[in-house]
């Protein structure tokens, strides 16, 4: 999946809504059924990948699945 990527601003699970804030700063909104791998749940502060989609007239986060952060990885030197 391409997408985009960017944090779980809001969740209110009560209400199934929330909101994704993008990488170039747009806020998405989105609703629990959105969330790719079923749960209908998903953490404030998440960094997720997502797809924006054009739903009831606005534009939405759709295909939200969260992501690992990136670790470092050290740098591999030949034992020359």
């Amino acid at each position: 999946m391409s997408g985009r990527y960017g944090v779980v601003v809001s969740f209110d699970e009560e209400r199934g809504l929330g909101e994704v804030r993008g990488a170039d700063g747009t806020t998405w909104p989105f609703h629990c059924t959105s969330i790719a791998d079923g749960s209908r749940t998903i953490a404030v502060g998440a960094r997720v990948r997502f797809e924006p989609l054009a739903r009831f007239g606005r534009d939405e986060a759709g295909s939200i699945e969260p992501v690992e952060p990136v670790e470092a990885v050290e740098p591999v030197t030949s034992a020359d």
